[in-house]
């Protein structure tokens, strides 16, 4: 088993990041008004697409990932037999319950319960955008999450790198399935390009560019990297916000309920799956330190992943992509009140 050094203390959640989601409705508000002043340019960054892939998003979507893929450590993945109770957990969470159970919390909320509020064109794109955001499980934020808790750094590393790998293996077949018994037709193509896009070739530059510096400069000039592109990849969030606001900007100034509605099941699904994980956590024994995370690991989502693929199959104006970054939206303050949750009930837990 290769050894690991023990994990670096990520550093606390900072002022920006703490409200990412005020920048978040900022940036919706900004992206509608710019979308209807100035529909000619937005027209122009809609057409520079190769493939179904627009261009200037695809630039933007880099930005935001390849810094959250630098942090990942590959070594870690020798700590998972540590900590294997609380990996099997958040594996079963993340692959065989949250992707599934979004799919028919989305089918009951928008294809039945909402259906009357909703354009009937666009549910089963909305359902496609869920399904998307669910089956892609967090490999980024999650850091922030466990630091906030006082998770334990080396699982909380470990976990990511392993999901890392699984999201280029199953992210593809597990879409694929779900988006056919949701009757959503798949272009496999488009589907198969998004997870070479944007999951395979990141997940190797950042390697690479990893082994570079670290060889070069040691950590501290792995960190400085990681200081500089932070802001980098936080912008880009923003900026790809704000042209999918502006391109959906018609459609939801004419209907303002189609956001409220999409946010439910997203909410649902959240705490659902962060009650599953540290429910099966605490009958399993894991330590609350491993559980904590865990429960967190099982509930968030890789946005950026589920933008990217949302806009390949889709495209930017799609129901699907509108559905996509209503999860950014409400990701940052559901998931501040699961920390604050598993933070409140730690005495409880241990008491089991």
């Amino acid at each position: 088993m290769a050894t690991l050094t023990p994990a670096p203390a990520r550093p606390p959640m900072g002022t920006f990041e703490r409200y990412l989601s005020v920048w978040v409705a900022l940036c919706i508000i900004a992206g509608i008004a710019l979308g209807q002043a100035l529909p000619g340019p937005f027209a122009a960054i809609a057409g520079a697409e190769f493939a179904r892939v627009n261009l200037v998003v695809a630039a933007l979507i880099w930005l935001m990932i390849i810094p959250m893929l630098l942090k990942i450590d590959f070594a870690a993945l020798g700590s998972v037999r540590r900590h294997w109770k609380g990996v099997a957990v958040t594996l079963v969470v993340n692959w065989a319950v949250k992707p599934f159970s979004m799919a028919l919390l989305g089918t009951f909320f928008l294809a039945h319960l909402f259906a009357p509020l909703l354009p009937a064109e666009q549910i089963g794109s909305y359902i496609a955008g869920l399904i998307l955001l669910a089956a892609a499980p967090c490999t980024a934020m999650v850091f922030v999450w466990s630091n906030l808790c006082d998770g334990e750094p080396n699982y909380t590393l470990a976990h990511v790198a392993l999901n890392d790998v699984l999201m280029v293996f199953l992210f593809a077949p597990l879409v694929g399935l779900l988006l056919g018994v949701a009757s959503v037709s798949v272009p496999w193509n488009t589907l198969l390009l998004s997870v070479l896009l944007y999951i395979v070739v990141p997940v190797i530059a950042a390697q690479l560019l990893r082994r570079v510096v670290l060889a070069r400069s040691g950590q501290a000039g792995l960190e400085r990297l990681l200081g500089t592109l932070a802001p980098l990849s936080l912008a880009a969030l923003l900026a790809t916000l704000v042209l999918l606001f502006g391109f959906q900007g018609a459609a939801i100034l004419a209907q303002p309920l189609v956001i409220a509605i999409i946010a439910v099941p997203i909410l649902v699904q959240v705490y659902l799956n962060a009650g599953i994980a540290y429910w099966m956590s605490r009958r399993l024994g894991v330590a609350w330190c491993v559980a904590a995370p865990a429960a967190l690991i099982g509930a968030s989502n890789f946005f950026e992943l589920a933008v990217a693929a949302a806009i390949s199959l889709f495209g930017l104006r799609s129901g699907a992509a509108l559905a996509t970054v209503v999860g950014v939206l409400v990701e940052v303050p559901v998931m501040l009140s699961v920390v604050a949750i598993v933070q409140r009930t730690r005495a409880w837990y241990e008491r089991g």
